[in-house]
């Protein structure tokens, strides 16, 4: 599996909504844990691999493994917190983007269980992040618009030399 980059209009779709959780998704949610270990990535959404259902795994260090079905945001705190944010999808640009500090949501876990967390600081970033995934948003649509501007050039400079 190749992941999609900045330019596939993939990225840009709602993913669909799992409607059972299998032996399939959980082999999918394995494939991605696998993905983001092999490319350096803390997170992997279905959309980036052109499966547009909504699935992410995320896998911070000093953390567990997660995978994420079918989630939803309760509640985001209204502290937020700027920290530099890179995409496997957009390889090579990073930024600065402003998020909540933390995060209550609740999922289903590969195993189809339901589960609901609370979490804060890097690992709140980057289920965010993902979450932005399944709803057709990258990271550089949080930026002032002149600021994504000049990041996509820069990318798309890089990209077709």
């Amino acid at each position: 599996m190749q992941i999609i980059t900045l330019g596939n209009e993939i990225l840009r779709q709602k993913a669909d909504k799992i409607d059972k959780i299998d032996e399939e998704i959980e082999k999918l949610s394995g494939q991605m844990l696998e993905i983001i270990v092999r490319d350096k990535g803390v997170g992997l959404a279905g959309p980036q691999l052109g499966i547009m259902k909504r699935i992410f795994v995320v896998h911070v260090e000093g953390d567990t493994e997660r995978v994420f079905i079918n989630p939803s945001i309760i509640e985001t705190s209204h502290e937020t917190c700027k920290f530099e944010e890179g995409c496997l999808s957009v390889p090579g640009i990073y930024a600065n983007v402003i998020r909540p500090e933390s995060i209550k949501m609740q999922a289903w876990n590969e195993k189809g269980r339901p589960f609901t967390i609370e979490a804060n600081g890097l690992l709140a970033r980057v289920i965010l992040h993902e979450y932005d995934h399944l709803e057709g948003i990258l990271f550089l649509d949080r930026l002032a618009e002149n600021k994504k501007k000049t990041l996509i050039a820069k990318y798309e400079k890089k990209n077709t030399k």
